[in-house]
């Protein structure tokens, strides 16, 4: 038994904002300069990438220091 195919939807032919999600979407797209984050997002934001920038420092202050290019072993700059 063969399932009935489903019509298209009705909801991009659309003109008016009904509230739906589509047609948010639509319009935000269309009318990037009226839309901006809240206060409350960016703050929080703001607040999560303080906090990850200072794990960050944290842990590459911890990590050990790595002789990798000792002056003088014929590696740096000038050394021919």
């Amino acid at each position: 038994m063969t399932r009935k195919k489903k019509t298209r939807s009705l909801a991009d032919k659309v003109t008016l904002r009904t509230g739906r999600r589509k047609d948010y979407r639509k319009w935000r797209h269309e009318n990037p300069d009226e839309v901006t984050s809240s206060r409350r997002f960016v703050q929080k934001k703001r607040q999560q990438r303080k906090a990850q920038a200072a794990r960050k420092q944290a842990r590459q202050q911890q990590a050990p220091k790595l002789d990798l290019h000792r002056p003088g072993d014929g590696h740096g700059k000038g050394d021919e």
